[in-house]
Parts: structure tokens; C-alpha cells; sequence
């Protein structure tokens, strides 16, 4: 049985959102107040519903109760958006996940209880002051109670290691998640970097020059192996 899930607000964020749930073969019902931009995800979704998302009798009637969880994208007026999670709220609907354009409509949405939160501005945020501070930083993903993953070019103490001697868990509490190895193609005079996933390395596993590290765990442990294997 198909997952169910409804998308309301129909921006860039929400259609992309919509677009990738149906492609994983989710069934989506896109709802948006916009007619034009109903009739542009119609062909790419189960249902595409015009509404107005603030009104109560206009959600009800979508069976909202039945889909297992209900992504609020609504960017042009955050109030409007209140007024809709209030509104599912009041419906009962299984899961609601609402969009935060900035901190202080985080900390009201966690105010209301929200389900889950996205916040892609926060988020982009954190990864380029992450980067700026730490430049072997090529990703980083923050998660609750102050744990990350973050993807970390090899510091220079690690390279030509294995992972059992560098001791993620044993000297740091750190857990690695996998192994991304560099590898150089030939393209007639050019050579072109990429890395590739090692799998689920193994403590004999070793780390070489230009590699990237794929690290879960609490933020200040990963700033103190950065900072003693720089």
C-alpha cells in the first residue's frame, strides 16, 4: 500500500517537495490556492486541489485525516500558514510538517507543537559557517540534542591510517558512517576528481590522501577531532 501524504503550498519548496514524493511512488495530493500552479503539478501528482488552505470546511473535506502526514509550504504569509497548521490541528490529521522561514518562525512553530520542522534557510546557514570555519567541512547535516553528520576531507594525522588505529569510537565517541574515496579519472589531458562510497568500512579499512570522512556525532566530539588531527 502506497504511502499518502498532502502538500499544501505549491512554491518552489513545496512543489519540489510534492514532485519527489510522487516520484518515489508515494500517492501526493498538492493542494495550493493558485489555480496556475495547481494546473503546472497536475500531471505529476495523484491529486492537484484548489483550496484555500485557512479554511476549515475546504480541508475537512479532503479527507486529511486518512493521508499519514501533511507538509505546510506556505511562504507567502506566515500567518496564513498559522491559521492552516491550526486548522489541521483541529482536524486531527496524523503528522503535520511545517516550513520555518527564519528563527523566530521556528520558535513559534515549536510553540504550536508542530510535528517537525524544515528550515532550508537555518539549515544553509549552519553549512556555510560550518564551511567557513572548518574548510575540510564539505557537508553537515545538524540533528536534535546537538549531534551532527558531517562530511570531513581526511586531516592531515588521520592519512594513511586505518580506522582502527585512528579510534573514531574509542578516542573521540564518534561513529563513522562510511568512507568516501578519492579517485582520479583520465579524460585525454585532463584529470577529473571524484570520490565514491566505500561502503561500510571496516576497522583495517585505511584512509588516504583527498578522502572524505562521513562522521556521526556530538558536535563538540567532532570539532575536537578536527582540531587535533589538523
Amino acid at each position: 500500500m502506497n504511502n499518502k501524504f498532502a502538500v499544501i503550498g505549491l512554491g518552489v519548496f513545496g512543489s519540489a517537495i510534492a514532485r519527489k514524493l510522487s516520484e518515489r511512488g508515494a500517492d501526493v495530493m498538492a493542494i495550493d490556492e493558485n489555480e496556475e500552479r495547481v494546473q503546472l503539478i497536475s500531471q505529476d501528482v495523484a491529486f492537484a486541489v484548489q483550496l484555500d488552505a485557512t479554511n476549515s470546511a475546504a480541508l475537512e473535506s479532503q479527507n486529511l485525516k486518512e493521508v499519514d502526514a501533511v507538509v505546510v509550504s506556505i511562504g507567502s504569509s506566515f500567518q496564513e500558514m498559522l491559521l492552516c497548521v491550526f486548522q489541521l490541528q483541529e482536524i486531527g490529521v496524523k503528522k503535520i510538517i511545517a516550513r520555518a522561514q527564519g528563527a523566530v518562525q521556528f520558535k513559534i512553530l515549536e510553540k504550536m507543537d508542530v510535528d517537525e520542522i524544515l528550515s532550508p534557510e537555518l539549515e544553509v546557514a549552519n553549512n556555510v559557517a560550518e564551511q567557513l570555519t572548518n574548510p575540510g567541512v564539505k557537508m553537515y547535516v545538524e540533528l536534535p540534542d546537538d549531534y551532527e553528520i558531517i562530511e570531513v576531507e581526511a586531516p592531515s594525522k588521520v592519512i594513511g591510517r586505518t580506522l582502527e588505529d585512528i579510534g573514531l569510537r574509542k578516542k573521540y565517541n564518534l561513529n563513522m558512517v562510511t568512507l568516501l574515496k578519492k579517485t582520479v579519472n583520465k579524460d585525454g589531458d585532463e584529470e577529473r576528481t571524484e570520490h565514491h562510497i566505500y561502503g561500510v568500512p571496516g576497522p583495517e579499512s585505511t584512509v588516504s590522501e583527498g578522502d572524505i570522512l562521513v562522521i556521526f556525532g556530538l558536535d563538540s566530539d567532532v570539532n575536537r577531532f578536527i582540531e587535533i588531527n589538523a
